[in-house]
């Protein structure tokens, strides 16, 4: 560990205290963390900083800012995690294997090896893959009530799914104040009874055996095309919002290839101090579940930051008591 600022590749293979793969909000919170805590670090991103928060428009709940283009915010995060550490862009890790006490790592421009990984690899949603969805990402098609529901009280929303997500998406939308039906492709819900019995208690329209075969809109969204897949009877539902809720895919092909414990949705398992069961591996951000939001993002990056310091310090602390 040093502090120093950051790190330049040295030789034909660089070495690190901590490799962090992913530049979204916790991968950008970790190496701010990682570096201030004295360890060498890199991060790794195989796109661009920001991860999903730079398909949101406008952000109200982040503290601090209480309006905020989502690139705006990422470009100032990642501004800030590189006066500390060094963020490869456009360099994926193709693979990653523990060697001994470290762990090794080929990228699309590399290789590196470090004592510790920090995973902030993400996730990305499911789409309906329907006509006029991808246009209007942002005008009214959202991925994320909690993120954007704000925009659209006393409006007409529709929610598809039948999941967990779709349910509790439809009861905070309605809990705001909106006008939520649900769209959902078959007869029954997925989801737990509980939020079934919430959400007969409060009489929110349920539109059995749907599905969304188009979105409407010019500059933002004004209808959705429905299909009854029964009868395959059309209609035009006019609508404002379209919260799609049908999965979320957890981008966790590293974690299992390290032998990371995951839950039945791939989500990567850590404990409240988001180490995994593979000793100094870490995982933060999407990509481990839980609350999908920035402002968890940025705790988990940091904590598995300071996790991993811990980890790494403790035999020093323990040889000089």
């Amino acid at each position: 560990m040093d502090d120093s600022g950051p790190q330049v590749e040295r030789g034909p293979q660089a070495d690190y205290d901590v490799v962090i793969i992913g530049a979204g909000p916790a991968g950008l919170s970790a190496g701010i963390y990682a570096r201030r805590a004295g360890m060498s670090c890199i991060i790794l991103e195989k796109g661009v900083p920001g991860g999903q928060v730079l398909t949101s428009p406008k952000i109200e709940n982040y503290p601090g800012f209480p309006e905020v283009d989502g690139m705006k915010l990422m470009d100032a995060m990642a501004e800030h995690a590189r006066m500390y550490v060094d963020i490869r862009e456009g360099e994926e890790v193709t693979r990653l294997v523990r060697s001994g006490e470290r762990f090794e790592f080929t990228t699309t421009n590399g290789r590196y090896s470090s004592r510790a990984v920090i995973l902030a690899t993400g996730s990305f949603h499911r789409k309906l893959e329907v006509e006029g969805e991808d246009g209007l990402i942002g005008r009214g098609v959202s991925y994320c009530a909690t993120c954007d529901g704000f925009f659209f009280k006393k409006k007409k929303v529709v929610v598809v799914g039948g999941g967990n997500t779709a349910l509790t998406d439809a009861l905070h939308l309605h809990s705001i104040g909106c006008e939520v039906s649900i769209a959902h492709r078959r007869d029954a819900f997925r989801a737990d009874r509980h939020l079934q019995d919430s959400i007969a208690d409060r009489s929110i329209v349920v539109l059995w055996d749907t599905v969304v075969e188009a979105i409407i809109g010019e500059n933002e969204v004004t209808a959705v095309k429905l299909r009854n897949v029964r009868t395959g009877a059309s209609d035009l539902l006019t609508v404002s919002g379209v919260f799609v809720a049908v999965g979320e895919v957890p981008s966790s092909q590293l974690a299992s290839e390290l032998g990371v414990n995951m839950d039945p949705g791939g989500f990567v398992v850590t404990d409240m101090s988001f180490r995994t069961n593979v000793p100094f591996v870490y995982a933060a951000g999407d990509v481990s579940g839980g609350i999908r939001q920035i402002v968890a993002a940025v705790h988990g990056g940091a904590a598995a930051a300071l996790s991993c310091f811990e980890d790494i310090a403790k035999p020093y602390f323990s040889r000089t008591r």
